[in-house]
């Protein structure tokens, strides 16, 4: 183990562990004695875990005795006073109570491919933390990959088509298919999503009556409003329709037609990505791929510019609820570029 800083007398280590191939993703704060209250621990040691989320991209806490939501917001509480509710929506969640959520709700034998939260939107939480109540009997990793170095491992002309160009994001919001225009945008009211749409950069379309269509481009790139990093953050390849199981993507795409597909993505001027692009992308991400496994009560921060992150499927009952904090929008985010 490495020590990347020292926690304060009393408090428990901060480590940076290699948890395989010499990964250092996430750093590992473990209590030095049982009860220690990480809300607490939290306040006393702001700069410390700033340093360490910034350095190794997430920090794991474990051995706090951290059970249910309401200890869990507690902690939320505690790292910001920015905890966000989960808008422009794109995967189905519960709300457990004021800003605590359930994970992604997707079947547990379906992956969940490696992506920074809410990329695709014009306001994005710079931190996203996960609490385990619960452990999955098999499986349910949460897997990392530091955003850095899928960067550093594209080609040149990969990074400078994207920066040039964007990444343009395209959903049709079909019932039955797809997250409804209504949960997605949490209202009834078309013109509430209309002026949402024209205040977010964002074109929508009404299309065969009470089916929407929405487009939107963003940047492939952005730098971190504090560090000045450069990251790979986007949605290009985690919205892409070929990122589905083959025989979804497949069957999907005969019946709608790309165009209509739920969700699918393009460079920014609208022209189709390359199918050698997007396997660079995966090889990217596959050779910075971590994880580990979970525990009852570990809490996971994870900066959300700087690290993607998954899920494996699983097997038994599995609980994870997610918060999100700090909103950082477009012009914060280009003030540190």
């Amino acid at each position: 183990m490495t020590q990347l800083n020292e926690a304060p007398a009393g408090a428990p280590s901060a480590t940076v562990t290699p948890w395989r191939d010499g990964h250092t993703l996430p750093a590992l704060v473990r209590a030095d004695a049982p009860g220690t209250d990480l809300a607490a621990w939290i306040r006393g040691n702001g700069p410390l875990i700033d340093d360490l989320a910034r350095q190794a991209g997430a920090v794991l806490f474990r051995g706090f005795p951290v059970t249910g939501s309401d200890a869990f917001r507690s902690v939320m509480d505690a790292l910001s006073d920015q905890v966000l509710e989960y808008g422009e929506r794109s995967s189905p969640r519960t709300e457990v109570e004021e800003g605590i959520y359930t994970s992604t709700e997707h079947p547990a034998d379906q992956h969940i491919l490696l992506h920074n939260e809410q990329s695709y939107t014009d306001n994005w939480p710079l931190r996203i933390v996960f609490c385990c109540e619960r452990p999955a009997v098999r499986g349910g990793r949460t897997p990392l990959a530091d955003s850095r170095g899928v960067l550093a491992r594209l080609r040149p002309e990969t990074l400078e088509k994207f920066e040039r160009l964007g990444v343009q994001y395209v959903r049709n919001y079909i019932p039955g298919i797809s997250l409804s225009w209504q949960e997605t945008f949490q209202t009834e009211s078309r013109d509430e999503v209309a002026a949402y749409c024209a205040a977010n950069g964002i074109t929508a379309e009404w299309v065969d009556g009470d089916q929407l269509r929405t487009r939107q481009s963003r940047p492939a790139l952005r730098s971190h409003p504090v560090t000045g990093e450069r990251t790979w953050f986007n949605h290009a390849l985690f919205f892409h329709v070929t990122s589905l199981p083959e025989e979804v993507s497949a069957g999907l795409r005969a019946a709608f037609g790309d165009e209509n597909v739920p969700y699918n993505t393009y460079y920014g001027d609208g022209t189709p990505i390359e199918d050698e692009t997007l396997a660079e992308l995966r090889a990217a991400y596959a050779a910075e791929t971590t994880g580990f496994d979970w525990e009852q009560g570990d809490v996971m921060l994870v900066e959300n510019m700087i690290t993607a992150h998954a899920r494996e499927p699983f097997e038994g009952p599995r609980r994870i609820l997610a918060a999100m904090c700090d909103p950082i929008g477009t012009h914060r985010a280009e003030a540190g570029a």
